[in-house]
């Protein structure tokens, strides 16, 4: 392994550790409807598990509302039973054809919880990124051993993944303040 491939490991498993905060924090209730709270939920159906959003149209028609069309009407209890077992905390409605999910308004008391839960998905990745950095370095200190790697290239390639591990950090912590501003407006 040569320090070009460590670098491009490195930003592709930090890449994919912000994305997984990013999805994770779609994911959160804001109180305001949002496509991505429910895109994940998974739906027993045709004989397998399967992903809303590959069974359904999702689409917010008003701010507290997320309604969830089938494209197949069979498959409507199956999308009503996985919604409610999900944990999303929300009420399906079903109306013909159409899945209503009326978001509840938030309590000031769930907001801080619902952001203790966004605190967490950031820590986690955050810890994906050091464990990256830490792969990379451990990889680069291997190359200097082997004698691939002089002394001073070691020290300027441990300083270019510090810099990338503290970009990615900071895209992580932009996420997260973002997301906490969502909370916390009303």
């Amino acid at each position: 392994m040569d320090e070009e491939t460590i670098f491009l490991q490195l930003e592709e498993k930090a890449e994919k550790a912000i994305e997984h905060a990013a999805h994770d924090f779609a994911a959160i209730n804001t109180g305001k409807a949002n496509p991505g709270m429910v895109e994940g939920i998974t739906v027993e159906a045709y004989g397998s598990h399967m992903a809303l959003k590959e069974m359904a149209a999702i689409t917010t028609p008003d701010a507290r509302t997320i309604a969830v069309q089938p494209w197949d009407r069979s498959v409507l209890k199956a999308i009503e039973k996985a919604i409610q077992t999900s944990n999303l905390g929300i009420t399906p409605a079903v109306m013909g054809d159409i899945i209503r999910l009326p978001l509840p308004e938030l309590t000031g008391e769930r907001r801080q919880e619902l952001a203790k839960v966004a605190s967490k998905h950031a820590e986690d990745a955050r810890v994906a990124v050091r464990n990256a950095r830490r792969e990379a370095m451990d990889s680069l200190k291997k190359l200097q051993k082997d004698g691939e790697l002089s002394e001073d290239d070691l020290k300027r390639c441990e300083k270019d993944v510090q810099t990338t591990t503290d970009e990615s950090i900071k895209k992580i912590n932009d996420l997260l303040a973002a997301k906490e501003k969502d909370l916390t407006t009303v």
